[in-house]
């Protein structure tokens, strides 16, 4: 490894020996110096490069991987990249697996350099055929000359952090009382920096972060991981734990939910600078809520690991009408209130079923809609549209001097009023509008066009700008 812009052998000299930089505009008001630590400047953009360069080191000395062979690994992307970077400089040809919720950036990385990726389903069990580690193990054990460094049980995933990430960390605390603070998946970084300060600077606390959906947390809570659900932060947390945590290394775990992640990503780099990932904002976000009930003494100072870039990101959580779609943004843009900012028509203009067709197409063009609710107080029977009404005049001209109900069309989707932004844009995505229901008493409230939110939305994104 080198460092100070000096001369490398090659990229893979190039991982290790991060920067650590002070956080200030999204930790003021606390009495610590809070330290990130920028993993995503490794050469392969994450952490990962760390345990790339050492289970391939291990593999090649005790004869794993022979040259010329192949190395077959499960990743949700970024230990794929860290090996990639050795593969790249040994001559290694490279098959990945990588869950399909990962995002089209990392396979498309991975592509690039030079690796077979194949993508398998999400939420499926551990040990179900189709999962990533599965999937893995049997590539590994069909191709010949393969090496199949599993990270979740490898040693050389914690010894690589011992060796070099826990040393760096230990430098860059300083003396005193300090603590510090990292996601965990594999388990790897924290168990291995957690070993490594506990043998050397064991006033120091270790806190792991783990996203909420994981089984990590209760497992170091109560020994048992119980049940994972799903959750969209990528790159941390597991449904089982992996041989290569060592929970021994570890004070504490904190779990963030997946909004409060994408969020502190998002002001990292908007009040920071520091354009990271989600399991990033993760980490500062858990650092944050343990610190907030003052844990170490004023001026202490607590490092917080970044693991990865924010460039592998960029089609998820940088992406507002992602996070619109997910009910990251706009959280309190619940339906019932943008129907109150509706302002070119009515909330709620419908038909009843005796009402005649030539009113309702009246009713429609008075006020520039394309379709009418058809009510019969409360019951959602119908639409009456201008296709519908044009297409069935065209066989039947009196068809306008009857009533509606011989024109209906499928009823609106419909959405209580305090659906939130999330909820109503996946309604839309299927229809055009949607009935908006009082959520307290159940009446029609309303209808909403996806041209009255992108509207809506659009005004309030100018407002903001100015």
């Amino acid at each position: 490894m080198t460092s100070g812009g000096g001369r490398a052998e090659s990229i893979v000299d190039l991982v290790g020996e991060t920067p650590a930089v002070p956080l200030r505009r999204v930790v003021a008001g606390l009495p610590y110096t809070v330290l990130a630590k920028l993993e995503f400047l490794n050469p392969g953009g994450s952490v990962k490069d760390r345990i790339g360069v050492t289970m391939i080191a291990d593999a090649e000395r005790d004869g794993r991987l022979a040259p010329g062979g192949t190395i077959v690994e499960a990743t949700s992307g970024n230990t794929g990249v860290g090996l990639a970077l050795v593969a790249a400089v040994r001559g290694y040809r490279l098959i990945f697996v990588i869950p399909d919720k990962m995002s089209t950036e990392k396979i498309r990385l991975l592509r690039a350099y030079g690796a077979r990726v194949v993508v398998t389903p999400s939420g499926v069990p551990p040990d179900h055929p189709m999962s990533h580690y599965s999937v893995a193990r049997r590539l590994a054990a069909e191709t010949p000359g393969a090496y199949y460094p599993n990270q979740y049980a490898n040693p050389g995933n914690a010894e690589a952090h011992y060796r070099t990430t826990g040393p760096e960390i230990a430098r860059q605390l300083g003396d005193g009382p300090g603590a510090v603070v990292g996601t965990i998946g594999t388990g790897g970084t924290m168990s291995g920096v957690g070993r490594y300060l506990k043998e050397r600077r064991p006033g120091v606390r270790v806190v792991a972060v783990d996203p909420v959906g994981s089984v990590l947390a209760s497992a170091f809570r109560t020994g048992s991981p119980g049940t994972a659900a799903p959750y969209l932060v990528e790159g941390i947390g597991e449904d089982m734990v992996p041989k290569s945590i060592d929970f021994r290394a570890l004070d504490e775990v904190v779990q963030v939910g997946d909004r409060e992640s994408f969020l502190m990503a998002r002001r990292l780099a908007r009040e920071e600078g520091l354009f990271a990932g989600g399991s990033s904002g993760a980490a500062v976000a858990g650092a944050l809520k343990w610190l907030a009930d003052r844990p170490l003494p004023e001026g202490a100072t607590i490092l917080v690991i970044l693991p990865d870039s924010g460039d592998r990101y960029l089609s998820k959580f940088y992406s507002d009408d992602w996070m619109r779609e997910k009910g990251f943004l706009d959280a309190g843009a619940t339906a019932g209130e943008l129907l109150r900012r509706k302002a070119a028509t009515p909330a709620l203009v419908a038909a009843e079923p005796t009402t005649v067709v030539r009113e309702a197409i009246a009713r429609l063009h008075a006020h520039g809609v394309s379709q009418l609710p058809v009510l019969r107080g409360s019951e959602n029977l119908g639409t009456v549209s201008e296709e519908e009404v044009l297409r069935r005049s065209l066989d039947d001209a009196t068809v306008l001097d009857r009533a509606v109900v011989h024109v209906l069309g499928p009823p609106l989707p419909e959405v209580g009023s305090d659906a939130a932004l999330g909820e109503l844009l996946r309604a839309l995505r299927e229809q055009r509008a949607v009935l908006v229901r009082d959520r307290g008493s159940g009446a029609p409230v309303g209808v909403l066009t996806r041209h009255d939110v992108v509207g809506i939305l659009s005004e309030e994104g100018a407002h903001r700008a100015v």
